[in-house]
């Protein structure tokens, strides 16, 4: 297990951030950590990161304990917070140079690595803009460029896609597709819920400092999925058609949102094809009808709440 958490707990005075936290990462996961602002992720990455100590509870990296053996993990661990800082008078290049010192990376090595992490991240033609000069997407990548100077095994991003434009974060989601198939172990929080669907091995979901599910995407809509649901739009005469399919055997529910019908089907009944034949042969016109989709998104609005602390 690389990344373990153990009845991990964070207390502010009265308040509780984390409860009792049980997480268990594999090597080689990309795991999405989802859940409302304040519902406990950001803290929970600051603990993996070695920035905060538990009220109580247990934290290990690679098999090392936070709090006691932190000096240990910090190699192996790469930061990327949800700000950038404040290097404004440094150059790309010489951005990267500082911190391969800090690592205590000299030399033709230093030069080879950074130049490894430009080209990885595709700034290699930013190498003498200045950092303030950067767009939010760039400094994203430069920021991932410096975490990777020392080849860590985990990467720990908090919000690596907030304030990007639509481009800049596909460009930050391939990257890390790429980082993934290098063998990197990722925990990355996120609020765009697609995205993580698309990149992540397993999620879970935490609201007001409780972990609520822990899977994979399979998993978690095999969860929350109680039933069939269809949505049908009719040419018009919506009400009509609404109280013809209340009285279908097989139909438990049917709601009505912006001229759409919601139908809800028995748990025994996911053939749902004859409802257009019902619908066609009482004189209906259908201009839509399709199954709806269970995804992370809808996965997350079942199992929370919307609380914060």
């Amino acid at each position: 297990m690389i990344v373990q958490t153990i009845n991990l707990t964070k207390k502010y005075g009265k308040l509780v951030a984390l409860n009792n936290l049980q997480l268990n990462i594999e090597d080689g996961e990309c795991f999405g950590f989802i859940g409302p602002n304040g519902a406990g992720k950001t803290t929970t990455i600051k603990i993996l990161a070695t920035l905060l100590q538990p009220t109580w509870g247990e934290a290990r990296v690679c098999d090392h304990v936070i709090g006691y053996e932190s000096r240990k993990i910090r190699p192996l661990i790469g930061y990327v917070p949800d700000f950038f800082g404040a290097y404004e008078d440094m150059a790309v290049q010489e951005y990267l140079e500082f911190f391969a010192n800090a690592y205590n990376i000299t030399g033709k090595q230093r030069a080879r690595v950074v130049n490894d992490v430009l080209e990885l991240t595709d700034l290699v033609s930013k190498g003498d803009a200045l950092v303030d000069s950067l767009s939010r997407g760039m400094q994203q990548r430069l920021s991932l460029a410096r975490v990777l100077l020392h080849d860590p095994k985990v990467l720990l991003l908090d919000e690596p896609a907030s304030g990007l434009d639509p481009r800049a974060r596909i460009e930050i989601r391939e990257l890390l597709k790429e980082l993934r198939r290098m063998g990197k172990t990722i925990i990355i929080s996120s609020h765009i819920l697609h995205e993580l669907a698309e990149l992540c091995t397993t999620v879970g979901i935490i609201e007001q400092g409780q972990l609520l599910f822990h899977g994979t995407i399979q998993e978690i809509v095999r969860k929350v999925k109680t039933g069939t649901r269809v949505h049908i739009r009719v040419n018009e005469q919506a009400d009509l058609a609404a109280l013809l399919l209340q009285r279908t055997r097989g139909i438990t529910s049917v709601d009505q949102q912006d001229g759409r019908l919601i139908i809800e089907l028995e748990k025994q009944t996911h053939d749902f094809t004859p409802l257009a034949k019902l619908l066609i042969d009482n004189n209906f016109k259908i201009r839509e009808l399709h199954e709806e989709e269970v995804n992370l998104e809808t996965a997350f609005m079942r199992l929370t709440k919307g609380m914060v602390q």
